[in-house]
Protein backbone atom coordinates (compact mmCIF):
# COMPACT_ATOMS: atom_id res chain seq x y z
CA UNK A 1 0.00 0.00 0.00
CA UNK A 2 1.55 3.26 -1.42
CA UNK A 3 1.79 6.53 1.06
CA UNK A 4 -0.87 7.91 -1.16
CA UNK A 5 -3.35 5.34 0.22
CA UNK A 6 -2.57 5.60 3.34
CA UNK A 7 -2.95 9.17 2.89
CA UNK A 8 -6.73 8.66 1.27
CA UNK A 9 -7.72 6.13 4.14
CA UNK A 10 -6.59 7.78 6.88
CA UNK A 11 -9.24 10.69 5.52
CA UNK A 12 -12.06 8.73 4.94
CA UNK A 13 -11.76 7.31 8.57
CA UNK A 14 -11.65 11.01 9.90
CA UNK A 15 -14.62 12.03 7.30
CA UNK A 16 -16.34 8.84 8.97
CA UNK A 17 -15.68 9.83 12.27
CA UNK A 18 -17.18 13.33 11.63
CA UNK A 19 -20.02 12.34 9.88
CA UNK A 20 -21.14 9.99 12.42
CA UNK A 21 -20.12 12.86 15.19
CA UNK A 22 -23.32 14.41 13.05
CA UNK A 23 -25.77 12.15 12.73
CA UNK A 24 -25.22 9.97 15.82
CA UNK A 25 -26.49 12.92 18.20
CA UNK A 26 -29.30 13.36 15.96
CA UNK A 27 -30.34 10.14 15.64
CA UNK A 28 -30.45 9.54 19.52
CA UNK A 29 -32.21 12.57 20.26
CA UNK A 30 -34.81 11.06 18.46
CA UNK A 31 -34.31 8.09 20.05
CA UNK A 32 -34.41 9.72 23.68
CA UNK A 33 -37.74 11.81 22.63
CA UNK A 34 -39.26 8.20 21.53
CA UNK A 35 -38.46 6.70 25.34
CA UNK A 36 -39.62 9.73 27.09
CA UNK A 37 -42.55 9.01 25.91
CA UNK A 38 -42.49 5.90 27.60
CA UNK A 39 -42.04 7.67 30.83
CA UNK A 40 -44.44 6.64 33.51
CA UNK A 41 -44.60 8.28 36.93
CA UNK A 42 -43.71 5.17 39.08
CA UNK A 43 -42.31 2.75 36.38
CA UNK A 44 -40.14 3.52 33.40
CA UNK A 45 -37.62 6.95 35.02
CA UNK A 46 -36.45 9.37 32.91
CA UNK A 47 -33.10 8.23 33.79
CA UNK A 48 -33.45 4.69 32.54
CA UNK A 49 -35.04 6.27 29.09
CA UNK A 50 -31.83 8.06 29.01
CA UNK A 51 -29.74 4.90 30.12
CA UNK A 52 -31.34 2.85 27.74
CA UNK A 53 -30.90 5.08 24.89
CA UNK A 54 -27.04 5.50 25.62
CA UNK A 55 -27.04 1.62 25.86
CA UNK A 56 -28.29 1.26 21.92
CA UNK A 57 -25.99 4.24 20.45
CA UNK A 58 -23.63 0.89 19.31
CA UNK A 59 -26.93 -0.42 17.55
CA UNK A 60 -27.46 3.46 15.72
CA UNK A 61 -24.31 3.39 14.82
CA UNK A 62 -24.38 0.12 13.06
CA UNK A 63 -27.93 0.91 11.65
CA UNK A 64 -26.77 4.13 10.13
CA UNK A 65 -23.19 2.89 8.85
CA UNK A 66 -24.15 2.96 4.92
CA UNK A 67 -25.62 6.92 5.65
CA UNK A 68 -22.36 7.62 7.91
CA UNK A 69 -20.20 5.95 4.91
CA UNK A 70 -21.46 8.27 2.38
CA UNK A 71 -20.83 11.47 4.03
CA UNK A 72 -17.92 10.13 5.49
CA UNK A 73 -16.59 9.62 2.00
CA UNK A 74 -17.74 13.05 0.78
CA UNK A 75 -16.03 14.88 3.80
CA UNK A 76 -12.86 12.81 3.27
CA UNK A 77 -12.14 13.09 -0.64
CA UNK A 78 -14.26 16.68 -0.14
CA UNK A 79 -11.64 17.95 2.09
CA UNK A 80 -8.36 16.68 -0.27
CA UNK A 81 -10.10 18.59 -3.26
CA UNK A 82 -10.78 21.75 -1.29
CA UNK A 83 -6.54 21.43 -0.35
CA UNK A 84 -5.68 20.85 -3.99
CA UNK A 85 -4.19 17.75 -2.29
CA UNK A 86 -6.42 15.72 -4.90
CA UNK A 87 -4.99 17.18 -7.66
CA UNK A 88 -1.72 16.56 -6.21
CA UNK A 89 -2.26 12.86 -5.60
CA UNK A 90 -3.98 12.59 -9.13
CA UNK A 91 -0.63 14.32 -10.61
CA UNK A 92 1.35 11.52 -9.65
CA UNK A 93 -0.40 9.31 -12.12
CA UNK A 94 -3.44 8.15 -9.47
CA UNK A 95 -6.50 7.55 -11.38
CA UNK A 96 -10.24 7.84 -10.24
CA UNK A 97 -10.16 3.85 -10.19
CA UNK A 98 -7.23 3.45 -8.07
CA UNK A 99 -8.77 6.19 -5.38
CA UNK A 100 -11.88 4.03 -5.61
CA UNK A 101 -9.77 0.72 -4.85
CA UNK A 102 -8.20 2.57 -2.26
CA UNK A 103 -12.05 3.55 -1.06
CA UNK A 104 -13.01 -0.03 -1.34
CA UNK A 105 -10.42 -0.99 1.01
CA UNK A 106 -11.43 1.31 3.55
CA UNK A 107 -14.72 0.27 3.36
CA UNK A 108 -13.94 -2.92 4.04
CA UNK A 109 -12.45 -1.71 7.21
CA UNK A 110 -15.30 0.25 8.24
CA UNK A 111 -17.20 -3.23 7.55
CA UNK A 112 -15.15 -5.33 9.64
CA UNK A 113 -14.98 -2.66 12.39
CA UNK A 114 -19.02 -2.36 12.38
CA UNK A 115 -19.66 -6.16 12.33
CA UNK A 116 -17.47 -6.77 15.56
CA UNK A 117 -19.53 -3.58 17.14
CA UNK A 118 -22.60 -5.72 15.81
CA UNK A 119 -22.11 -9.30 17.11
CA UNK A 120 -20.40 -8.36 20.77
CA UNK A 121 -21.02 -4.51 21.72
CA UNK A 122 -24.44 -3.57 20.08
CA UNK A 123 -26.58 -6.95 20.24
CA UNK A 124 -25.84 -7.20 24.21
CA UNK A 125 -26.04 -3.91 25.08
CA UNK A 126 -29.43 -3.14 23.37
CA UNK A 127 -30.88 -6.79 24.74
CA UNK A 128 -29.71 -5.21 28.57
CA UNK A 129 -31.32 -2.29 27.67
CA UNK A 130 -34.67 -3.44 26.49
CA UNK A 131 -34.58 -5.45 29.97
CA UNK A 132 -34.46 -2.65 31.66
CA UNK A 133 -37.05 -0.84 29.84
CA UNK A 134 -39.35 -4.29 30.41
CA UNK A 135 -38.63 -4.63 34.08
CA UNK A 136 -39.33 -0.93 35.00
CA UNK A 137 -42.46 -1.48 33.10
CA UNK A 138 -42.67 -4.39 34.97
CA UNK A 139 -43.63 -6.11 31.86
CA UNK A 140 -42.70 -9.54 31.76
CA UNK A 141 -42.37 -10.10 28.13
CA UNK A 142 -42.54 -7.86 25.40
CA UNK A 143 -46.10 -8.91 24.48
CA UNK A 144 -44.61 -11.57 22.58
CA UNK A 145 -46.80 -15.14 23.81
CA UNK A 146 -44.30 -18.03 23.51
CA UNK A 147 -44.86 -21.29 21.44
CA UNK A 148 -43.35 -24.38 20.23
CA UNK A 149 -44.22 -27.59 17.98
CA UNK A 150 -42.53 -30.99 18.53
CA UNK A 151 -44.19 -33.25 15.77
CA UNK A 152 -48.29 -33.79 17.33
CA UNK A 153 -47.04 -31.94 20.31
CA UNK A 154 -47.71 -28.36 20.81
CA UNK A 155 -46.62 -25.55 23.74
CA UNK A 156 -47.73 -22.57 24.92
CA UNK A 157 -45.84 -20.49 27.21
CA UNK A 158 -47.99 -17.12 28.43
CA UNK A 159 -45.20 -15.09 29.88
CA UNK A 160 -41.55 -15.27 31.27
CA UNK A 161 -41.35 -13.64 34.88
CA UNK A 162 -38.23 -11.54 36.22
CA UNK A 163 -36.26 -14.76 36.85
CA UNK A 164 -36.65 -16.01 33.21
CA UNK A 165 -39.17 -18.67 34.36
CA UNK A 166 -42.64 -19.67 32.26
CA UNK A 167 -45.57 -18.59 33.48
CA UNK A 168 -49.01 -20.08 32.35
CA UNK A 169 -47.80 -23.48 30.19
CA UNK A 170 -50.23 -25.12 28.38
CA UNK A 171 -49.48 -28.12 26.30
CA UNK A 172 -51.37 -29.69 23.85
CA UNK A 173 -50.65 -33.98 22.61
CA UNK A 174 -52.61 -35.08 18.93
CA UNK A 175 -53.31 -37.93 17.30
CA UNK A 176 -52.58 -38.48 13.73
CA UNK A 177 -56.47 -37.63 12.95
CA UNK A 178 -55.49 -34.37 14.67
CA UNK A 179 -58.27 -35.48 17.78
CA UNK A 180 -56.70 -34.03 21.18
CA UNK A 181 -55.55 -36.78 23.11
CA UNK A 182 -54.21 -34.94 26.08
CA UNK A 183 -54.61 -31.35 27.32
CA UNK A 184 -51.96 -30.08 30.29
CA UNK A 185 -51.84 -26.82 32.07
CA UNK A 186 -49.24 -25.75 34.56
CA UNK A 187 -49.32 -22.56 36.61
CA UNK A 188 -45.42 -22.29 36.06
CA UNK A 189 -42.55 -24.08 35.75
CA UNK A 190 -38.60 -24.37 37.04
CA UNK A 191 -36.39 -24.62 33.86
CA UNK A 192 -32.76 -26.65 34.08
CA UNK A 193 -30.37 -26.28 31.48
CA UNK A 194 -30.66 -29.88 29.87
CA UNK A 195 -34.04 -28.50 28.75
CA UNK A 196 -36.17 -30.38 31.77
CA UNK A 197 -38.77 -28.14 33.04
CA UNK A 198 -40.12 -29.13 36.07
CA UNK A 199 -44.28 -28.13 36.05
CA UNK A 200 -46.21 -27.02 39.44
CA UNK A 201 -49.47 -26.59 39.69
CA UNK A 202 -50.59 -29.17 36.82
CA UNK A 203 -53.91 -30.28 35.50
CA UNK A 204 -53.77 -33.15 32.89
CA UNK A 205 -56.62 -34.19 30.81
CA UNK A 206 -56.70 -36.49 28.69
CA UNK A 207 -59.37 -38.57 26.21
CA UNK A 208 -60.07 -42.06 25.16
CA UNK A 209 -62.39 -44.18 23.77
CA UNK A 210 -65.17 -41.47 24.30
CA UNK A 211 -64.33 -40.48 28.14
CA UNK A 212 -62.63 -37.67 29.80
CA UNK A 213 -59.39 -38.45 32.72
CA UNK A 214 -58.92 -35.65 34.74
CA UNK A 215 -55.54 -35.44 37.29
CA UNK A 216 -54.01 -32.82 38.96
CA UNK A 217 -50.41 -33.21 40.61
CA UNK A 218 -48.29 -30.09 42.57
CA UNK A 219 -45.28 -31.53 39.90
CA UNK A 220 -44.43 -32.60 36.86
CA UNK A 221 -41.58 -33.29 34.83
CA UNK A 222 -41.46 -32.17 31.08
CA UNK A 223 -38.75 -32.11 28.71
CA UNK A 224 -39.19 -28.89 26.97
CA UNK A 225 -39.59 -28.06 23.77
CA UNK A 226 -37.70 -24.70 23.48
CA UNK A 227 -33.79 -24.35 22.57
CA UNK A 228 -32.83 -22.00 25.07
CA UNK A 229 -33.45 -22.23 29.05
CA UNK A 230 -33.44 -18.35 28.98
CA UNK A 231 -36.59 -17.89 27.59
CA UNK A 232 -36.45 -13.91 27.80
CA UNK A 233 -34.17 -14.34 25.08
CA UNK A 234 -36.80 -15.67 22.84
CA UNK A 235 -39.36 -12.40 23.84
CA UNK A 236 -36.60 -10.01 22.35
CA UNK A 237 -37.27 -8.32 19.05
CA UNK A 238 -35.73 -10.33 15.78
CA UNK A 239 -33.61 -6.59 15.42
CA UNK A 240 -31.20 -6.76 18.52
CA UNK A 241 -29.97 -10.45 18.15
CA UNK A 242 -26.39 -10.77 17.02
CA UNK A 243 -25.59 -13.43 13.73
CA UNK A 244 -24.94 -16.58 15.81
CA UNK A 245 -28.55 -15.44 17.96
CA UNK A 246 -29.94 -15.37 14.63
CA UNK A 247 -28.59 -18.81 13.53
CA UNK A 248 -29.86 -20.48 16.31
CA UNK A 249 -33.21 -19.49 16.93
CA UNK A 250 -34.00 -19.72 13.07
CA UNK A 251 -32.69 -23.10 13.30
CA UNK A 252 -35.13 -23.94 15.93
CA UNK A 253 -37.95 -22.48 14.12
CA UNK A 254 -37.76 -24.25 11.43
CA UNK A 255 -36.90 -27.45 13.17
CA UNK A 256 -40.36 -26.65 15.21
CA UNK A 257 -42.57 -25.73 12.04
CA UNK A 258 -43.11 -22.02 12.92
CA UNK A 259 -42.95 -18.53 10.87
CA UNK A 260 -39.09 -17.75 10.29
CA UNK A 261 -39.36 -14.98 7.62
CA UNK A 262 -38.64 -11.78 10.14
CA UNK A 263 -35.41 -13.54 11.57
CA UNK A 264 -34.25 -14.61 8.39
CA UNK A 265 -34.72 -10.76 6.87
CA UNK A 266 -33.02 -9.76 9.49
CA UNK A 267 -29.97 -12.60 9.79
CA UNK A 268 -29.81 -11.13 5.71
CA UNK A 269 -30.01 -7.93 6.14
CA UNK A 270 -27.05 -8.13 8.01
CA UNK A 271 -25.19 -9.45 5.46
CA UNK A 272 -26.63 -7.12 2.52
CA UNK A 273 -25.43 -3.77 4.85
CA UNK A 274 -22.00 -4.48 4.21
CA UNK A 275 -22.33 -4.59 0.42
CA UNK A 276 -24.66 -1.38 0.84
CA UNK A 277 -21.73 0.66 2.67
CA UNK A 278 -19.49 -0.43 -0.03
CA UNK A 279 -21.81 1.32 -2.56
CA UNK A 280 -22.40 3.95 -0.56
CA UNK A 281 -18.63 5.15 -0.20
CA UNK A 282 -17.92 4.40 -3.81
CA UNK A 283 -20.65 7.30 -4.42
CA UNK A 284 -18.67 9.78 -2.79
CA UNK A 285 -16.51 9.79 -5.73
CA UNK A 286 -19.09 11.04 -7.94
CA UNK A 287 -19.86 13.69 -5.81
CA UNK A 288 -16.28 14.83 -4.99
CA UNK A 289 -15.47 14.53 -9.18
CA UNK A 290 -18.61 15.90 -10.52
CA UNK A 291 -17.86 19.04 -10.24
CA UNK A 292 -13.91 19.62 -9.39
CA UNK A 293 -13.92 23.28 -9.95
CA UNK A 294 -16.22 23.88 -7.23
CA UNK A 295 -15.51 22.54 -4.48
CA UNK A 296 -18.16 23.70 -1.78
CA UNK A 297 -18.30 20.87 0.55
CA UNK A 298 -21.15 22.19 2.18
CA UNK A 299 -23.51 21.64 -0.69
CA UNK A 300 -22.01 18.04 -1.55
CA UNK A 301 -23.01 17.28 2.13
CA UNK A 302 -26.36 18.69 2.01
CA UNK A 303 -27.14 16.56 -1.22
CA UNK A 304 -25.25 13.54 -0.25
CA UNK A 305 -27.70 14.11 2.84
CA UNK A 306 -30.69 13.83 0.97
CA UNK A 307 -29.44 10.72 -1.08
CA UNK A 308 -27.93 8.69 2.38
CA UNK A 309 -31.44 9.37 3.75
CA UNK A 310 -33.50 7.97 0.73
CA UNK A 311 -31.44 4.88 0.52
CA UNK A 312 -31.84 4.56 4.03
CA UNK A 313 -35.83 4.71 4.18
CA UNK A 314 -35.87 3.11 0.90
CA UNK A 315 -33.88 -0.01 2.18
CA UNK A 316 -35.75 -0.45 5.10
CA UNK A 317 -39.33 -0.17 3.14
CA UNK A 318 -38.07 -2.82 0.74
CA UNK A 319 -37.39 -5.30 3.99
CA UNK A 320 -40.72 -4.80 5.31
CA UNK A 321 -42.42 -5.00 1.88
CA UNK A 322 -40.27 -8.40 1.55
CA UNK A 323 -42.09 -9.66 4.90
CA UNK A 324 -45.32 -8.34 4.19
CA UNK A 325 -45.47 -10.02 1.12
CA UNK A 326 -43.50 -12.90 1.41
CA UNK A 327 -40.77 -12.59 -1.22
CA UNK A 328 -37.79 -14.24 -1.41
CA UNK A 329 -35.37 -13.23 1.45
CA UNK A 330 -32.03 -13.55 -0.38
CA UNK A 331 -33.51 -11.92 -3.42
CA UNK A 332 -35.37 -9.02 -1.02
CA UNK A 333 -32.23 -7.95 1.47
CA UNK A 334 -29.61 -8.79 -1.36
CA UNK A 335 -30.72 -7.02 -4.69
CA UNK A 336 -30.86 -3.52 -3.40
CA UNK A 337 -27.78 -3.02 -2.30
CA UNK A 338 -26.12 -4.92 -4.93
CA UNK A 339 -28.06 -3.12 -7.69
CA UNK A 340 -27.06 0.04 -5.83
CA UNK A 341 -23.15 -1.32 -5.60
CA UNK A 342 -23.33 -1.97 -9.63
CA UNK A 343 -24.14 1.79 -10.02
CA UNK A 344 -21.87 3.00 -8.08
CA UNK A 345 -18.84 0.84 -9.97
CA UNK A 346 -20.58 2.43 -13.56
CA UNK A 347 -20.11 5.66 -12.29
CA UNK A 348 -16.62 5.00 -11.04
CA UNK A 349 -16.15 3.79 -14.66
CA UNK A 350 -17.37 6.82 -16.18
CA UNK A 351 -15.83 9.35 -14.39
CA UNK A 352 -12.60 7.69 -14.80
CA UNK A 353 -13.02 7.15 -18.71
CA UNK A 354 -14.21 10.81 -18.38
CA UNK A 355 -11.16 12.35 -16.36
Amino acid sequence: MTIFSRYLIRNVFIGFFAAAGLLIPLFTTFNLINELEDVTPHGYSWTQALLVTIMTLPRTLVDLGPFVALLGGIVGLGLLSKNSELTAIRSTGMSIFSIALVMLTAGLMINGALSVIDEWVASPMQQRALQIKNIANKQNTSGISLWARHGNEFVTVKSVDKNSQPVGIEIFRYRADRSLTSYIYAQRASTAADGSWLLHNVMQKSWKNNSETLRKSATMHWQSLFFVPNLKELTLPAGSFSVRQLNRYIGYLQRTGQPSAEYRIVLWKKLGQPILVLAMILLAIPFTFSNPRTPELGNRLAIGSIVGLFTYISYQIILNLGLLLSLNVPLTTLAPPTVLLIIALWQVYRFDRQY
